[in-house]
């Protein structure tokens, strides 16, 4: 059965402390939500994901290129218009409906959910209370409670598709998840086995435990790390300007290239085809080919990481250095690493551009044109 996994991530999450709402902070050196992206990615029994966002939040999905991991869906008002929404862009027959603060779900989590779906149209996982239960008031216990068929709910919670999407249709928008809306709609719930791992992001200290969790299913699994190097020149020609690392730097003369020559651009779009085994710039955007002739290299670099994530993996720094005695790089640096961010959906802070010359010697020290060379280094946890 195919299926289709949906993030919800539109809501603001405000016990979690913070200005910035919990989906969108980093731990353990991505954002929650990249780790909770990654995790159904990398499942092979999940088709498409759908990840619901918040319309305030649309410059994070812009900066991180998240449209390349997923559909973007805008949330509504409460949880269940959100997962409407979602459910809006669902393909599959199943969907798996996942909180994104729930960043270290193991995936026998989703396997345990998915093998349920065979034979019910809803399961979800959960843990048995084990705690004693009391009820207080005044900071004083004033009863004891019956822990007994008492369980902790988890997610992600799996239905097939037109089943919750009916009772979404008529739920009032109250309920706290999606099994209290299949309840009320009249669909049974399997219970399937849950795992302490699988916490769910609410208070400040959640956010240490989950990044130690991370780590150590990190540190498990067969984390695929890759370095790749580019390398490009370009010739001087006629011109008012240079483009370098996605800015126009002033000069009395241009690069010559069948794209607009982006020297730096082209060595750090390499650098990723290199680490990935994909060939260059070349393989995918071919020179003979006029429909790229004065192409900002802008269109190279994003297929690259977009292709990277395709492929499961993250880009988690590039560095590029400019060989030439002339144009003067130091003054634009700050305005090169940002745009190479933006375009990568990098921080700046891992975005290293800085310039060399070649003590006037070869053809850069004869002004004749200008070199760089790259590196990436990609991640697939």
């Amino acid at each position: 059965m195919q299926t289709t996994a949906i993030i919800v991530a539109a809501g603001r999450g405000r016990r979690a402390g913070g200005e910035t709402p919990k989906q969108w902070r980093r731990i353990a050196g991505r954002t929650v939500v990249e780790h909770t992206l990654a995790i159904f990615r990398a499942h092979p029994r999940v088709g498409d994901i759908v990840l619901v966002v918040a319309p305030e939040d649309q410059g994070h999905v812009q900066r991180l290129r998240l449209s390349d991991q997923a559909t973007i869906a805008i949330g509504g008002a409460t949880r269940s218009l959100s997962v409407l929404a979602g459910l809006d862009h669902a393909t599959g027959a199943a969907v798996l409906v996942h909180d994104a603060a729930r960043c270290c779900t193991p995936p026998e989590v989703i396997d345990r959910v998915l093998d349920a779906l065979a034979t019910t149209r809803g399961a979800a996982p959960a843990l048995p209370v084990s705690d004693a239960l009391w009820t207080g008031a005044g900071g004083k216990v004033t009863g004891i409670g019956d822990r007994n068929n008492l369980y902790r709910a988890q997610t992600p919670q799996g239905f097939h598709r037109e089943a919750i999407r009916a009772a979404h249709a008529g739920a009032d928008g109250t309920a706290a998840d999606d099994v209290a809306v299949a309840r009320a709609a009249g669909l049974d719930v399997a219970i399937v086995e849950g795992d302490e791992r699988n916490l769910k992001i609410t208070h400040p200290d959640d956010f240490a435990r989950a990044a130690q969790i991370l780590t150590a299913q990190h540190r498990e699994g067969a984390m695929d790390i890759r370095t790749g190097n580019g390398f490009d020149v370009h010739r001087f020609g006629p011109g008012d300007h240079v483009m370098l690392c996605g800015v126009a730097v002033p000069f009395d003369r241009g690069l010559q290239g069948h794209s607009d020559a982006d020297v730096g651009m082209h060595a750090v779009t390499d650098a990723i085809y290199g680490a990935l085994a994909e060939g260059d710039i070349g393989t995918h955007f071919p020179p003979s080919d006029p429909h790229w002739k004065g192409a900002p290299s802008e269109t190279f670099l994003a297929h690259a990481c977009a292709l990277a994530r395709t492929r499961g993996f993250e880009i988690t720094q590039v560095d590029c250095t400019l060989v030439c005695e002339a144009p003067k790089v130091g003054p634009h640096a700050t305005a090169m690493r940002a745009q190479m961010a933006r375009i990568t959906g990098l921080d700046a802070a891992r975005v290293s551009i800085k310039a060399t010359t070649s003590e006037r010697l070869g053809f850069t020290g004869r002004g004749e044109g200008i070199a760089a060379m790259a590196t990436a280094t990609l991640v697939k946890p």
